[in-house]
């Protein structure tokens, strides 16, 4: 509906849209290609965040700018290029998230009409999070739901991206009321739709495997100790996806993966483990990525590429990769459903 002048305002009041409630969806980010610059600006942003790495930024960031940035959008850009959506020309994130939206915004106005908004957004790269938010109140959205499309809650994750969005909050003359998602690691649904994949994975396999990974983003060990509750999340969706399958400890395990610098991580490696695994006489393993809403260049290149030859060199033999929900019905319906109960008080 167009922008129109308030009932009984003067003639000259500026038009105000009708109001409504926005959504906004959250993901991590993605280059606008895989090229040298446009993977430098991606990487800069990205490993320019506090949030992601914390060093005093007078020793981090010449080591970043100097050194880094020189070397590494060269070899980030060719395995996002292995990886590349050439058709659409995006990456396989910003695909998949696209799709997302389309499907959770169908969902959206077959319950509620116009009176929801749904957009995407990106903590690192475009479309900005700002730009979204400056649309979305512009367009009548007096009231937003910002959703981090991250299961389970880390500062260099969900945190990250709800800075983002209060600072975009924080440009806006006539500043919308907000609310974020809580993350739902432990939902029912969210558990369900997982183990639905997994269930269809290990029932198309011409082998079942020996042992399923839950293969997490990894984090530095020091931000456990410092409180962030990623860590015991992750090993809770594990218990539960275990207890829903009706499986025993020796078929499932939890690892971490996309270890980055220095310091020791969250253990046990995913990298190592799947050699151990190899070495143990599994041969036949499948991973799954829990941590991960849309498939990316963690899971399609760094587990289906790197972990899988780590794992054949060891003397494995079946490698099974488990896609991520993306925009499967099951996973689209959690979702939804996670909307929903957001939006209470909100929308009749």
């Amino acid at each position: 509906m167009t922008a129109t002048r308030p009932e009984n305002g003067p003639t000259d009041h500026p038009a105000v849209p009708k109001p409504k409630v926005g959504v906004l969806l959250a993901n991590l980010g993605t280059p606008d290609n895989y090229d040298y610059w446009s993977m430098r600006r991606y990487l800069g942003e990205f490993l320019s965040d506090r949030r992601v790495i914390d060093y005093s930024p007078w020793l981090w960031q010449p080591l970043l700018q100097l050194i880094i940035l020189t070397k590494r959008p060269f070899t980030s850009g060719a395995a996002y290029k292995s990886i590349w959506n050439e058709e659409a020309g995006e990456s396989p994130l910003m695909t998949i998230t696209k799709a997302q939206h389309a499907k959770i915004k169908d969902a959206m106005k077959a319950q509620h009409g116009d009176d929801v908004m749904v957009d995407y957004c990106m903590r690192y790269g475009n479309p900005s999070t700002r730009s979204k938010v400056e649309a979305m109140t512009a367009a009548g959205c007096t009231r937003i739901l910002f959703f981090p499309l991250y299961p389970h809650y880390a500062g260099a994750t969900s945190a990250t991206a709800c800075d983002k969005f209060f600072e975009a909050l924080g440009r806006e003359k006539w500043q919308p009321i907000a609310r974020v998602v809580a993350p739902y690691y432990d939902r029912p649904d969210y558990i369900e739709a997982l183990a639905q994949s997994i269930e269809r994975s290990y029932a198309a396999a011409v082998t079942k495997p020996d042992i399923l990974i839950c293969s997490y983003h990894g984090l530095p060990q020091r931000y456990l100790m410092e409180g962030d509750p990623y860590h015991c999340q992750c090993q809770k969706t594990t218990r539960l996806l275990k207890e829903r399958l009706g499986w025993d400890d020796t078929q499932i395990m939890t690892t971490f993966q996309s270890k980055f610098g220095p310091e020791e991580w969250l253990q046990p490696y995913t990298v190592e483990e799947v050699a151990r695994q190899a070495e143990a006489g599994n041969k036949n393993i499948a991973v799954c990525a829990p941590a991960f809403s849309a498939d990316c260049i963690e899971t399609l290149e760094e587990i289906n590429e790197e972990i899988k030859e780590s794992f054949e060199e060891a003397g494995g033999e079946q490698f099974t990769y488990i896609p991520c929900l993306n925009d499967d019905d099951a996973h689209i319906a959690a979702l939804s459903a996670v909307i929903n109960e957001n939006l209470q008080g909100w929308i009749d």
